[in-house]
C-alpha cells in the first residue's frame, strides 16, 4: 500500500512544482495570505472537501470525511498542516520563479508545505471511501511570529466549535541543509518557546564632555548585555538549555550628545515551561538592579511568542514506521536534541497530540552542509523532494486511521 501511495505521489511531481512555483512568486506575508489561499482552493476545487473559514486570518481547514465504518465506536480524526506565509526579506536566488513582490520571499519553505498537503490531500481524496476516519487540513497563514495557529484554534477552524480537538496531528517542515529525502524527529521537546523582549533604560541626557553631570545608559545597557550572558550560563543548568539574543540597541542622536535613554530588542527561548517562566523573572530582576546600580530606572517588555513544541513519542514512532516503509530503512533520523527555532504548531500540540517532522529537501547527492539554510534570501528547494513530502503526509494519516498509535 505504501509503496503505491509513493508512486501515485510522483505523479503528481509536475503539478506539484507547477503550484509551489505559483506560489513563491506570489509571497505573501502576516495573517492574509489571499492570493495562495485562492491557489490552493483552485488546485483543490474538485474534490470532495468541505470548507472551514474563520474572521480572523484567511486560513483554510479542509474536511475530507471517510467512507469506511471505523473498527471501534469512536470516530477518528486526524489533522494535517501546512503554512502559507512568507518572510519580509529580498530575494537572491537568481530562479525564473522568483519573487515577483518587492522584500518579500518564501525563504522557509511554506510555499512547499502548503505544496504537498495539496498533494496529501489528492492523494487521501482518492482514498476517501476507505478511509474509516477523517483527515483535517490545515492551510494557516501567519505562522512567521504572527500566531495564526492560535487564531485559526480561536476561530474554531480545528474543533468546528464542538471543543472535539482531533485526535492526532501531524506537520512537516523542509530542511535545505540537510540530505535529501531524510526524514527527522525526536519525541518530546522538538522547538523552543520563543518570547520578544524589549529593554528601556532611563538616564539624563547631556554633554559628551561632561558625562559625571549625567545619567549615562549607554554603559548600563553595554552591562545588561555582558551580564544576561553571564546569567544564562550560571543560573541555567545546560542540559535544559535556554537561550537570550540582544539582536537591536538604539540609542542617541549624534556624536557629543548623551542620550535620556537607550533600548533593547530581542529575544528569549527555552525548552520548558519551568524555565520559560523562571528566565523572564531573572531577567526582570537583572535589568532593573543593574540600572539601579547606576542610579537609573529600567524596564523590561515581554511579549509572548510561541510556545515549546512537544511530540508524542507515539507519533514519531509512527513517523518512523511510515518513513521506513515508504523509503526504505535508514531513512528517518532520530534528531539527539532539540533544536532553538519556534513554531506556532505548538498551538496545536498543545491540543492534540502529534508530532512535526523534518524534511530534507537539499539537492540529491549535493553537500548539503553547504547549501543556504532557512531564513536565508538564497535558500532553495530541491522540488524533487515534495513527491516524497505529500506521501509521507498522506501515509501518516493512513496509518493512524487504521491503527492510531498502536
Amino acid at each position: 500500500m505504501m509503496q503505491a501511495l509513493l508512486n501515485e505521489a510522483r505523479g503528481l511531481g509536475a503539478d506539484l512544482t507547477a503550484l509551489r512555483r505559483a506560489i513563491h512568486a506570489e509571497p505573501e506575508l502576516g495573517l492574509h495570505t489571499p492570493l495562495t489561499r485562492d491557489k490552493v482552493l483552485a488546485a483543490l476545487a474538485d474534490l470532495p472537501i468541505a470548507w472551514r473559514r474563520g474572521a480572523s486570518t484567511t486560513g483554510l481547514v479542509g474536511v475530507l470525511r471517510g467512507g469506511a465504518a471505523p473498527a471501534s465506536g469512536h470516530r477518528p480524526t486526524v489533522l494535517l498542516r501546512g503554512d502559507m506565509d512568507a518572510l519580509p526579506m529580498p530575494e537572491e536566488t537568481g530562479l525564473p520563479f522568483a519573487s515577483r513582490i518587492a522584500n518579500t520571499m518564501h525563504a522557509c519553505g511554506h510555499d512547499a508545505h502548503t505544496t504537498m498537503l495539496v498533494g496529501a490531500a489528492r492523494l487521501l481524496a482518492a482514498r476517501a471511501e476507505s478511509l474509516p476516519g477523517d483527515v483535517l487540513l490545515m492551510f494557516q497563514p501567519g505562522e512567521e511570529g504572527h500566531h495564526g495557529a492560535r487564531f485559526m484554534l480561536e476561530d474554531g477552524l480545528i474543533d468546528g466549535g464542538s471543543g472535539q480537538w482531533p485526535d492526532a496531528a501531524f506537520a512537516l517542515h523542509v530542511m535545505p541543509n540537510a540530505p535529501h529525502g531524510q526524514v527527522q524527529g525526536r519525541a518530546g521537546a522538538l522547538m523552543a518557546s520563543a518570547d520578544q523582549i524589549d529593554i528601556v533604560v532611563h538616564g539624563a541626557g547631556g554633554h559628551a564632555s561632561t558625562p559625571h553631570d549625567s545619567g549615562d545608559p549607554i554603559p548600563v545597557v553595554c552591562e545588561i548585555v555582558g551580564a544576561i550572558q553571564a546569567m544564562v550560563t550560571r543560573q541555567f543548568n545546560a542540559h535544559d538549555p535556554v537561550v537570550v539574543t540582544i539582536a537591536r540597541i538604539i540609542a542617541g542622536t549624534t556624536h557629543n550628545v548623551i542620550p535620556d535613554r537607550a533600548t533593547m530588542r530581542g529575544t528569549m527561548r527555552s525548552l520548558s515551561p519551568a524555565h520559560r517562566a523562571l528566565l523572564q523573572d531573572r531577567l526582570a530582576r537583572l535589568v532593573e538592579g543593574i540600572a539601579a546600580a547606576h542610579g537609573m530606572r529600567a524596564e523590561l517588555t515581554v511579549t509572548q511568542g510561541f510556545s515549546v513544541s512537544i511530540c508524542d513519542p507515539r507519533a514519531v514512532d509512527l513517523g518512523a514506521a511510515v518513513a521506513g516503509d515508504l523509503f526504505g530503512a535508514g531513512v528517518f533520523h532520530r534528531l539527539p536534541a532539540p533544536v532553538m527555532w519556534a513554531e506556532d504548531f505548538s498551538y496545536v500540540l498543545e491540543k492534540a497530540p502529534g508530532a512535526m517532522f523534518f524534511l530534507g529537501v537539499a539537492g540529491e547527492g549535493a553537500d548539503h552542509a553547504a547549501c543556504n539554510g532557512i531564513h536565508s534570501p538564497r535558500m532553495m528547494v530541491d522540488e524533487a523532494a515534495m513527491p516524497r513530502g505529500a506521501a509521507l503526509l498522506a501515509g501518516l494519516a493512513l496509518r493512524f486511521l487504521a491503527r492510531g498509535f498502536a
